[in-house]
């Protein structure tokens, strides 16, 4: 259990969390507007979306099926009937001054997601439902000095909420829920989980005990908008709960933002409750209906998840539990593991990828989809490796011109006439001649001095410009400088 200590001993953070993710689709929950990201406003709007009087909505099939999907990929119970309701509430930017949701009968029941922590040790989350709702348009406020300008282009979009169980008990573990999640959803393809953008949003539910004791007073954080604001958010939420109680205060039901650049939690408004909604069912909608068949062939075409993916990765290729959460957090990045470890040293493949590859990645900004150098080229350098074309050291001069270049292994290799010297005549002429210059060196390690060996193998690389195969260098100085 993570504890925060305060002046007064140690506190309890809950967490739960209510993840709003939108669902790959080309048009809207409700209506054939595009969904497109980055139109001018208000060009993406039908007379549903904009709640004309007398326009009825119409359920988009593909919109269910990636609930049902995401259900499926979070172990949950998936229900056969459920409803839309009505959730009544004012907002500029909610046309119809209510929002199409679901509230007591929802797609998705309970289920349960695993995160994996930086100590090596696992939790289940519970995840309480998934519901279908569409989302709001949105309020611009820096267009105008003194007006706010609305585009309702998100207006009927539509969102799956994923709601937990407040079972997280630090900011660590709420982020790596968040990660897990999005990881999930991404493989499944139901959400693109591009927080920028806002495909994916997150609430933070916090609240404050002594250990073991009743739950607090919880406070929400709305649309946080990426993992690390997720954690920072709830870090400061926490403290100043913390300081508001031990300084003799009460903590308020409400709805606070997140300050990125302060880095600090503000009142939004006092923290509705769910009959503050007038929820009632939908007359324009009938029930949802699901096939139990459909269902099925649903659970059958979902693809390895991440965990499944993780399991394998260790039990077929023998990578530690870390190595194989790291490569299959992306499903690009675990595909592009298994294209080069098909056939070669899977641990080798899999020091390349998270080390050489993930770097040069990093430094130029790039994700694995737009990489320089493909799996079929880092597999054709680690092959010229293994046949000692090259070695090891010429090896990552090879890459970096491959990432620079964007060449195959192969023609770099010629071009800058990289090939691994194994002629044992070669070789053993350049050992003699770095022999020959260090008589002084040559009776000190023959004297006791072993770490000189090094020394040697170096001067002799050097050389031969890194291009003598070490093993041969080895061999032929451990014979040479031998008493």
């Amino acid at each position: 259990m993570s504890l925060i200590q305060g002046e007064t001993g140690a506190w309890e953070v809950v967490i739960g969390l209510e993840v709003h993710a939108q669902a790959v689709s080309n048009s809207k929950l409700f209506s054939g507007a595009s969904t497109t990201f980055g139109a001018e406003p208000n060009t993406h709007v039908s007379l549903v979306d904009a709640a004309f009087p007398g326009m009825l909505p119409v359920i988009n099939k593909v919109c269910v099926e990636q609930a049902v999907k995401t259900g499926l990929g979070l172990d949950a119970q998936i229900n056969l009937v459920s409803i839309f309701d009505r959730k009544n509430y004012f907002y500029a930017d909610l046309p119809a001054g209510y929002q199409i949701s679901q509230y007591l009968r929802p797609v998705v029941g309970k289920g349960q997601l695993t995160i994996d922590m930086a100590d090596g040790t696992s939790r289940t989350i519970g995840i309480t439902r998934l519901h279908l709702e569409q989302d709001a348009g949105k309020s611009l406020h820096d267009q105008h000095p003194t007006q706010t300008y609305i585009d309702l282009n998100r207006s009927g979009v539509a969102l799956m909420e994923i709601v937990s169980e407040p079972d997280m008990r630090s900011a660590e573990e709420a982020g790596a829920y968040v990660k897990k999640l999005r990881s999930i959803l991404r493989y499944l393809g139901t959400c693109d989980g591009n927080m920028e953008e806002g495909s994916l949003r997150c609430d933070c539910n916090v609240s404050v005990r002594k250990p073991g004791g009743k739950l607090g007073t919880r406070c929400e954080i709305k649309n946080v908008n990426s993992i690390k604001f997720v954690i920072a958010a709830i870090e400061y939420e926490a403290r100043r709960q913390i300081q508001v109680i031990e300084e003799g205060g009460t903590i308020k039901q409400e709805t606070r933002l997140y300050d990125s650049h302060r880095g600090t939690t503000r009142p939004m408004r006092s923290k509705e409750e769910a009959h503050d909604y007038r929820y009632f069912p939908d007359p324009d909608l009938l029930p949802l209906e699901l096939d139990p068949a459909w269902v099925e062939n649903l659970k059958k075409s979902l693809p390895e998840l991440p965990d499944a993916k993780k399991a394998r990765f260790v039990a077929d290729y023998k990578l530690s539990p870390y190595d194989a959460g790291v490569l299959i957090e992306e499903q690009a990045s675990a595909d592009y593991f298994e294209a080069v470890a098909k056939g070669r040293d899977a641990k080798l493949a899999c020091n390349w990828v998270m080390g050489d590859l993930f770097g040069a990645l990093n430094k130029a900004g790039l994700d694995i989809s737009n990489s320089p150098v493909s799996a079929k080229g880092l597999g054709e350098l680690l092959d010229l490796m293994s046949d000692n074309t090259i070695s090891g050291r010429i090896a990552k001069d090879v890459f970096a011109a491959m990432v620079e270049t964007r060449k195959g292994a192969s023609a770099i290799v010629e071009e800058k006439g990289l090939r691994q010297v194994t002629d044992t005549g070669a070789i053993e002429a350049a050992v003699d001649a770095v022999l020959a210059k260090e008589p002084e060196k040559i009776a000190e390690y023959r004297s006791g001095k072993d770490k000189l060996f090094g020394f040697f193998v170096g001067q002799v690389m050097k050389a031969t410009g890194g291009k003598a195969n070490p093993a041969q260098v080895n061999e032929l100085l451990k014979k040479k400088l031998a008493p």
